[in-house]
């Protein structure tokens, strides 16, 4: 007999045991995906992307160019929101930039892509209404 397991929002996993042909027992693992479109954090997921698509146009329009932490929040919640977790290899030690970017990103390791979304809308915003530079 198999069981519900949730496994994250939108995921329920599942696993049992059934009987071979030869009467062994075997087990049986699954995955069932709800729609994509269901809720994560009570904000729908195509919602969720199009504020975070939104964010991304905003963001080229600042008057001010932020500074260079805020740059490199910006950059690292994006490649977290768009990607996931960091991954290929790191820049070697003379190629500074690229190493600062790749280390700000590996920070955010662990962070869901909805959450970090979520901090990459809410940081556009304060830089557009001034709270951050």
């Amino acid at each position: 007999m198999a069981r519900l397991y949730p496994v994250t929002p939108g995921i329920e996993g599942f696993f049992g045991f059934i009987r071979t042909a030869r009467g062994r027992r075997a087990a049986i693992i699954g995955l069932h995906f709800r729609n994509p479109d269901s809720t994560h954090g009570g904000t729908p997921m195509s919602d969720l992307q199009a504020r975070f698509d939104q964010a991304q146009i905003e963001v080229k329009q600042l008057s001010e160019r932020p500074s260079n932490m805020s740059l490199l929040r910006l950059y690292a919640l994006f490649k977290q929101g768009s990607e996931g977790d960091a991954h290929g290899d790191k820049p070697g030690m003379t190629d500074f930039v690229g190493r600062y970017k790749f280390e700000a990103w590996e920070a955010l390791r662990g962070t869901a892509r909805e959450q970090a979304m979520e901090q990459y809308i809410a940081l556009v915003e304060e830089l557009r209404s001034g709270v951050a530079s």
